[in-house]
Order: C-alpha cells, then structure tokens, then sequence
C-alpha cells in the first residue's frame, strides 16, 4: 500500500513539473512576441520620407522637435496624421545652419537601440534555450537527474527488488557456476551465518566464459533470488569523450550501491573497462580509460563486502585484464561459465520447451546429442528457428524434423536452391560429399554420418557431409586426429580418382587438414621426429581461443624445415589412406553419387541400407 502511495506521489509530482515546465515556456514565448509586436504597432505611426521632403517641412515649421542621428534625421510632429517623420541623413554640412535659421528645437543622439543588441543575443538564446531542453529530455529519460552536470551520473539500470523476475530455475547448465554463486545469495539474506567466524565474501566475483554461455542471466538470477536492488551497467558506459567523467561515474556508482545496501553491482564486459594499462604507450599511460580504471580499483579497495555490496563482472577475455583487478582483494574469485556437456544441453533445451508447442515424439536428447559446442544462446536460437520453421508450414506443434533443419540452417547456412550448378559442377560435389562420407563409414572411431546433400548452403558452400557425434570428447588421440585428416581429405581423393583432376572444392578441407596437422606437430607433440616438444606458446586455451606468438623467431631455419615437411607428411599419408578406401569401394562411390545426384539429400538411414557391408566408424560440418 506504501508503495502504491509513493507511486501515485511520484506520478503527482512529475505531473506538476510538466505542467511548471510548459508555463515557463508559454511565459518566454510571450515575452519575445511582445517585443516582436509592439515595434509594429510603433512603425504604424511612422512615416519616412525623403530628405529633400524633411528639410522642406523644417522650413515650413512643421516639426516641434528634431532629432539628429548618426544616419537617421527624426522630426517629431504632434499636430499631424503621422506623429514622427524619419528621413535618410545625407552628409549635408549646412544641415546645423539650417535648423539653425527655423524656431524648432533640435538635438543630436546616439541611436542604442535594444534591437541593435538583440540581434545577436536572439539567436545564441534560441540556441542555448533549445539545447537545454534536449539535454533536459535525454537525461529524463534515461533516469537521471536533468541538467548539464548529470553527465557525471552513472548510467547503470537499477531494477529493484520487484522487478528482477530471473531465478536460477531459468537457468540450466551451469550447476558448477550456480553453486559457486548460491554463496552469494545466502549472504545477502543471511549475512550474520558468514560473518559469525570473522570472514566474509569475496569483494569480487568474475564470471569467466565464451560469449553466449549465460553470465549476464546468472548475475540476474542471483539478484532475483536475493531479492535486493541490481545495478547492471557495461564496461563501455563508463568512458566518454570528456576527461574525467568515467571516474566521477564510478564514484557515483558505489555511492548509490552503499545507499540501497544490501544489492548486487554487476558490470558487463569488464574488458572493456579493465584492460590492462600502458598497453598504449603513445598516450604516456594517462589517458581516460585508465583512470576511470584506477578510480575502479579505489573504490574496490574502500567499500567493506560485510555491508551488502556485493561486486560481481563478467568477460570472455580475462587474458587482457589488467593484474591489479585479479589480485587478492578485488575479482580474487573467478567462476568459469563454460560451454554446457550433452546433460546440460538437455537442461537448457527443457528450459526453453516450457512456453513452446513442441510435439511429445520430440526426442530432447537426440536433439542435444547433435548440437555440441553450442552455448545457451545458441540453443535458444536453434529452439526459436524450430519453431520459425513450423510455424512456416503451418503446423500445429514442433517436430524433431524442424530442429535438425534448423541445425543445418546454423551449422551450413540457408538453402541456396537458386544457385543452378551444371550438370557435371553436381557430378564432381556427388562424388566429393560421398567420397567423404564412405571414408567416414569406413574408418573406426569416426563421427557416424548423419546427412550428405549436394544443395548449396550459405556463401560459398555446395554441398555438405553432416557427421554427429555419439558423445562429448574432451581427449582426441592420435589414431583419431589422422582418421579425422582422412576425412577431410576424402572428398579431393574421390575427384582425383573419378574424374583425374582437381577442382577448387577441397579449400575449405585443405585448411582445416592443415590447421590440425599443424597442432598435432607444434601443440600436441605426435611426431617423433620432433620429440615431445611444443613449437607454439598458448596464452589463453580456457575460452578456446588460443593465441599463439610468431614461433619463427624463437626456432632455427632446421627446425622450421622440419615441421613443414612433417605437417606435409601427415597430409599426404591421409589423402593415400582415402585414396585406398575409395579404391576399394569404388562401385560404391559411383553408386552413392548417382543417388546423391538423383535425390540431392541421403540421409543416415538411406546410407545404411545402400552400404550395409561398410563398417560405420560433434556436429561437424565438411564442405
């Protein structure tokens, strides 16, 4: 009931403001609109004629009073129509004599007229005023105080205890993560069951992971499942063109966040606020990021946790973070929110079936096992492209056969059935899809096919093998990576066995074929030529973006020698292992890609029926 009367006050308060607001305008207006219409109403009454006319009414004693400007003559005539007569002064020396000889009075002035000064004041007011107001409106809304100090206002949106609807039960996943932050949620509640032994939390939680994985959403739901205010502002928010103003805003900030204690801060993409100084040396280590920097860690250092506040960021670059921020005492507890494993797939997946019409033989876990490596986002992506799909055809609820083409439409792209190939252009992608495929059926340890079309996808793509793992791998062996190369090269051995040339399709394999030929020599140490040695440095594996520095300068020509013919040794070994099995099911091959060419799509079951006999060995996706 409080809150409704706080409301409605508010809602009093801000309609009286308007209405002050519009009053003080409706006042300006008429004030510069009286001064427009009275030197109108005045030059009804003003006749100005020539001066030969002036000097023959001084003459005539016509003019009480004569007035003599610096460029103006003014006669002032009480008894006629027109009360002043104005006239052009012509540089006349004997104008004095003759005003002299006649009765009428005269004088001369200086013309300061308050037009003559408005005409420049006018326009800067206008502007100043207009300015003001679009100031006014911007920071209003924004929910800021109006004027022009509000820039030194954070920017952060503050959704109070009522309005943060997220719990973790909308999240799924991340249990390791969500424990971590389940501390944190029992501390705001309960404060004196962690203080009771004199410790406290963490100043600062940082929450770790690739883009998509769910950090923003697990900050909101703690929030939610405290219950207390949220104060959510990005790294970017802080910093603008004017000096200083992105440390007055992280002042601001805290300051708030100590007056609706207890409550969460929760910055996003820290990165872009805490990278690492005097990385840009040209600037001399002053520039404003890195002050707004240096105010984050004051303020760091200056709030107790013990009094609500609790601290929490995110980023998927903590690599260029700068040290000071990790230490003990401020982000000294990192949660890494990883890409989830097939049970957590299930999870997410569930989670977003709640408000979607999906059909009862929708198998979540066929759906979960065919996406690997996908993140939250892109699981509700592929979820909501399902439904897209369905609602294209006008169907009364999701099939699964919705969710594996809308896994193709993210994995390859959209159907290109626009793009006509030549009659031999489909002949040469047949056998190159299938010569792929048939090498995966018949190496162990492979990836089973689930689909090889010869439609063209996205930007360059004509066609595609589609092979699902049986389960999450986090090891690869030796034995699997060559297979892997086998495969890759599968497509180029069956052009070079059918038709005894080579085509441009193979580029997309030949770079990925080399790109693990040359990790498995530099990272990972499998050849024994070389030793178990690594050639390559990794900075960052943990958001698996490694970063690799230039090895050329740290190793001798003989070596580099070396690791060039050993990548090309284990390419070449892999295209003479596919190049053995296409030999040997060669009737297969043609077989295959003369259906292929026929139906354009084979999918698994098409595949088993036609080669029985072939022994079957991620959603990967080989061009």
């Amino acid at each position: 009931m409080t809150a409704e009367k706080d409301k409605n006050t508010d809602k009093s308060k801000n309609k009286k403001d308007s209405q002050a607001e519009i009053l003080l305008w409706v006042l300006i207006a008429a004030f510069w609109l009286s001064l427009l219409i009275i030197p109108m109403l005045n030059a009804s009454r003003i006749e100005r004629i020539p001066y030969s006319t002036f000097i023959q009414y001084v003459k005539d004693g016509r003019f009480d009073e004569v007035t003599v400007y610096e460029n103006e003559l003014e006669g002032r005539a009480p008894k006629e129509k027109f009360k002043v007569f104005k006239a052009y002064r012509i540089d006349d020396p004997d104008l004095v004599k003759r005003l002299a000889r006649t009765s009428t009075k005269f004088s001369g002035a200086k013309r300061e007229g308050f037009w003559d000064l408005s005409s420049f004041l006018l326009p800067a007011i206008i502007f100043f005023a207009l300015w003001s107001m679009m100031i006014n409106r911007v920071t209003a809304q924004g929910g800021m105080q109006p004027g022009l100090m509000s820039i030194e206002k954070n920017k952060a949106k503050v959704y109070m205890e009522d309005k943060v609807k997220v719990t973790f039960q909308d999240v799924a996943g991340v249990d390791e993560a969500k424990e971590e932050l389940k501390e944190v949620v029992g501390f705001l509640k309960q404060p004196e069951s962690f203080t009771r032994l004199g410790g406290h939390l963490p100043k600062g939680i940082l929450l770790v992971g690739p883009p998509g994985t769910g950090k923003t959403l697990l900050a909101r739901a703690v929030a939610g499942e405290a219950c207390v205010p949220f104060f959510s502002i990005s790294g970017s928010e802080f910093v603008e063109m004017f000096v200083g103003v992105g440390a007055a805003r992280v002042r601001d900030l805290f300051h708030e966040a100590q007056k609706n204690t207890p409550c969460i801060v929760f910055i996003d993409e820290l990165d872009a606020l805490g990278r690492a100084r005097g990385l840009n040396p040209m600037l001399g280590g002053h520039d404003e990021k890195e002050q707004t920097l240096n105010q984050l860690l004051v303020e760091m250092d200056g709030f107790d946790p013990r009094q609500g506040v609790v601290l929490l960021a995110a980023t998927n670059r903590p690599e260029i973070l700068d040290q000071a921020l990790l230490r003990a005492g401020r982000f000294d507890r990192h949660v890494l929110v990883d890409r989830p494993d097939k049970l957590g797939r299930i999870q997410i997946l569930k989670v977003h079936f709640k408000d979607k019409k999906i059909d009862e033989s929708v198998n979540v876990e066929h759906i979960a096992a065919m996406t690997p490596g996908f993140t939250g986002a892109d699981l509700a992506n592929l979820v909501n492209e399902a439904v897209i799909l369905a609602t294209r055809r006008s169907a009364q609820s999701v099939i699964e056969d919705d969710f594996n083409q809308a896994v193709e439409r993210i994995v390859a792209g959209l159907e290109k059935k626009s793009r006509i190939l030549s009659v031999k252009e489909r002949n040469i992608v047949a056998h190159h899809e299938m010569g792929h495929a048939l090498v995966a059926m018949a190496l162990p340890g492979t990836d089973p096919v689930q689909k090889i079309s010869i439609i063209p996808r996205g930007i360059g793509a004509l066609g595609y093998t589609m092979q699902r793992p049986t389960e999450d791998k986090y090891l690869i062996s030796k034995a699997e990576l060559e297979n892997k190369l086998a495969v890759l090269l599968g497509g180029r051995a069956a052009e070079t066995l059918m038709f005894h040339e080579l085509s441009t399709g193979a580029a997309d394999d030949l770079s990925k074929a080399t790109d693990i030929a040359r990790s498995m020599v530099t990272r990972y140490g499998m050849v024994e030529s070389l030793g178990p040695v690594t050639y390559e440095a990794v900075t960052n594996t943990m958001l698996d973006a490694p970063q690799h520095y230039n090895s050329q300068a740290n190793l001798s020509e003989e070596t580099l020698k070396e690791i060039d013919h050993a990548i090309k040794a284990l390419i070449q070994e892999a295209e003479k292992k596919a190049a053995a099995i296409l030999e040997k099911y060669k009737v297969s091959l043609t077989t295959g890609a003369e259906l292929l060419v026929i139906n354009e799509t084979l999918s698994k079951e098409d595949l088993d029926s036609l080669f029985p006999k072939i022994k079957e060995p991620h959603l990967k996706l080989i061009g």
